[in-house]
């Protein structure tokens, strides 16, 4: 498998998230001063706290997915490591964040962190158990898993139109979306869901099944990559 990554992306990302979680500190011990110290002041310091919340939010985004490792494109490295040589997997450099091309087929793959039972139930997805620190990791920088299905059409739709202004648009395959539930605790039964998701240890047995189901031939694979990165 080969594997194309923005790392220059990566690094700048993850010093964003650095900064602006060190920035947030500031700008909270800020507030806490004028709170205590000015009352005269309350409404600037409700203001530094609520600005100090928000970058605080921000620096976990990027911290959680460009500054922590294992991060995200490298559990899917790991998870995926194996994989025959036509293969490429493309982090952060083509139309969606991560996105596997081989003879399997085009994937978008949605990775997420959420630890518990994964469920898809009444038309919604729905995250059960996962104890204190994952209600705590909710409301503090990591985001519910909300609709992941409106995020893979969207998704799926976005590598459509960078294939199609490379090809003819009747020429490209089937685009496939699936989610990839990456925490060792999380437990996924996704059964009726509109789109495919697995826990990470599962995910190449999914893309193995479609290779059986319908591979993509060579000129076709050929055909896509040369609309993709290189490098």
């Amino acid at each position: 498998m080969r594997i194309i990554k923005n790392e220059a992306l990566v690094k700048r990302n993850g010093r964003i998230g650095q900064w602006t979680s060190l920035s947030a500190l500031a700008v909270l011990g800020i507030g806490m001063y004028l709170s205590f110290q000015r009352p005269d002041l309350f409404a600037y310091s409700i203001g530094a706290l609520i600005l100090g919340f928000t970058m605080t939010q921000v620096g976990m985004y990027y911290s959680s997915r460009f500054g922590r490792s294992p991060r995200p494109d490298e559990k899917l490295d790991a998870g995926l490591k194996g994989l025959p040589g036509d293969v490429t997997l493309y982090h952060y450099i083509g139309p969606v964040p991560h996105l596997l091309v081989g003879s399997m087929g085009i994937w978008a793959l949605l990775p997420y962190h959420q630890r518990g039972a994964v469920m898809y139930d009444r038309n919604r997805w729905r995250i059960r158990g996962g104890g204190f620190m994952q209600a705590y990791m909710t409301i503090f920088g990591q985001e519910g898993i909300g609709r992941p299905d409106t995020e893979a059409t969207g998704q799926i739709q976005a590598v459509r139109k960078h294939l199609a202004a490379g090809m003819e648009e009747s020429s490209i395959p089937p685009i496939n979306a699936v989610l990839v539930f990456t925490h060792d605790q999380a437990e996924v039964d996704a059964a009726g869901a509109p789109i495919p998701a697995v826990h990470i240890k599962k995910l190449k047995d999914l893309l193995r099944q479609r290779v059986k189901e319908s591979p993509l031939r060579s000129d076709e694979l050929l055909r896509i990559k040369a609309c993709l990165p290189q490098e």
